[in-house]
């Protein structure tokens, strides 16, 4: 199926064309759910020539299969990207191409590489072998150095409106009902998607985050339980709360859910550590790291995140 907001970079795309003027490193940058990943794969079939060829890019995820296009992500049992892998990717880039139609990598999440992985990356992204085309997709592009960023054309994917969200939404499954699990969501489709799968989960998550923050149950016992799940998707669950609780302090809007945490535990936060406490969750995130410290600092209504900065 197309995925209809990803239109403005199929637009840029075809203007580097007709103006001869295609990059050799682009960075592909948005919130987490927007179908980034679908759009570096759909870029690296134009790239190669791939037929049949989409108008736009597509969900479900379809990784290109190309002797000439590199797909570099995490190992499994690894939460970074690390200097080895750039540079066996590195070397494979150097190689002729096999087809004829140059070389596609794309490294995602980018935003993991190691300090390392990103220097060795950088001297490719100066001077790129051959015929490539090297894409980077970021969810958290704050992480990259600088070097690396200015290196690539910046591609941004915004999150679509909440009307076409749904409507697209709709589309890929009618018999749901979705406006609740896309605003938890942060209105991401793609995460909606996977949050519905897991929605009995999260409504259980909810259910202990609420009895912390009304001193019903201990931070440790819930952080064991949490702990069998993965911590990316923990820590995306706390973000999204985390930002549905400023919108609701700040323009009145329950977020979703959590509209079950009811205003006398937001009376008891300062708006201010709750901003930090945002900060530490995406700080936090891909590496191997539990949920302990943050349902204590939740525990304490957010008192200790200040001084933790």
């Amino acid at each position: 199926m197309d995925i209809p907001w990803l239109q403005p970079i199929v637009k840029s795309w075809q203007r580097s064309l007709e103006q001869r003027r295609t990059p050799h490193a682009v960075m592909i940058a948005g919130a987490e759910g927007t179908g980034k990943r679908s759009a570096a794969a759909w870029l690296a079939a134009q790239r190669l020539g791939i037929q049949p060829a989409d108008p736009l890019p597509q969900y479900p995820l379809r990784m290109p299969e190309h002797a000439d296009c590199h797909w570099l992500s995490t190992l499994p049992d690894k939460y970074s990207i690390g200097v080895d892998q750039i540079r066996e990717l590195v070397g494979e880039l150097n190689l002729t191409s096999y087809l004829g139609h140059g070389k596609v990598a794309i490294i995602e999440p980018a935003d993991v590489m190691t300090a390392n992985a990103a220097n060795s990356l950088l001297k490719t992204l100066e001077e790129p072998p051959g015929d490539t085309l090297l894409i980077l997709v970021a969810d958290r592009p704050g992480r990259l150095p600088a070097t690396i960023v200015s290196r690539c054309q910046r591609l941004a994917v915004p999150l679509p409106r909440e009307e076409n969200g749904l409507e697209w939404l709709r589309k890929v499954q009618p018999a749901t009902t979705w406006h609740k699990i896309l605003r938890d969501a942060g209105l991401a489709p793609l995460s909606a998607l996977l949050a519905k799968e897991q929605l009995e989960l999260t409504d259980a998550m909810a259910a202990d985050f609420v009895a912390i923050a009304q001193g019903q149950a201990a931070p440790l016992p819930v952080a064991k339980k949490w702990s069998a799940y993965e911590v990316e998707f923990v820590l995306g669950w706390l973000g999204h709360q985390i930002q549905a609780c400023i919108s609701r302090l700040v323009g009145g809007d329950s977020g979703g859910n959590f509209a079950l945490v009811g205003d006398s535990v937001l009376a008891r936060i300062d708006r201010r550590n709750l901003f930090c406490y945002l900060d530490i969750i995406n700080r936090l995130r891909g590496q191997p790291k539990g949920s302990e410290c943050l349902l204590m600092d939740w525990a304490g209504n957010l008192q200790s995140v200040m001084s933790a900065e």
